[in-house]
């Protein structure tokens, strides 16, 4: 076989293996994305748990107060529900259970009862701690979202992502963030 021959299929084999490991790459960064969405869907659901006990420590102290105690289970019935639909669904369904929590734990603050009760001390350190791995989680998913993404639109990577079907995934980014970290107004 000529010289040319070897070099025809050296190039072969090599373009063979470059878009085995780009596939290879791009399966990671998608598996990597899926199980952070999953991460964020685990602490989703556990905070959720959270909420009704929350809900039901209030509520004997502040049994008047039952707008906030619907508005806070509709959002949590709501979160869970758009996780399901995907993160710029859950992104919104998180924005308005952020503020209807923020209702919540307004309420609590008028009750120096409450405040003092070791059961919703216990329960106010879950959720907080359960809010920082879910933003935790958000920072992972978005950070692989970020890296697939840039994997797909780069060269000579997207040139195989879209030969096997690789799409872009959305950020979990929570909509209105101006108004989520705004202080809630609470009257009595």
């Amino acid at each position: 076989m000529p010289i040319w021959g070897w070099v025809i299929i050296a190039v072969v084999v090599i373009l063979i293996i470059a878009m085995i490991a780009i596939y290879n790459s791009l399966v990671r960064l998608r598996m990597r994305v899926d199980e952070a969405w999953s991460d964020i869907t685990v602490q989703l659901k556990r905070r959720s748990d959270l909420i009704p006990n929350l809900v039901n420590a209030v509520k004997g102290y502040a049994a008047h107060e039952s707008k906030v105690f619907e508005a806070v289970t509709k959002a949590r019935a709501d979160v869970m529900s758009a996780a399901e639909q995907g993160p710029a669904a859950t992104a919104k369904a998180e924005g308005e259970f952020e503020r209807t929590l923020k209702s919540l734990f307004a309420v609590s603050e008028a009750y120096p009862q409450l405040q003092a009760s070791a059961n919703f001390q216990q329960l106010q350190a879950e959720i907080t701690d359960t809010e920082d791995k879910i933003q935790a989680s958000r920072r992972f998913y978005n950070g692989g979202v970020r890296d697939l993404n840039t994997k797909i639109q780069t060269f000579p990577s997207n040139i195989f992502a879209g030969m096997f079907g690789f799409k872009e995934r959305e950020f979990f980014e929570v909509e209105n963030r101006e108004e989520v970290e705004k202080a809630p107004e609470v009257k009595f």
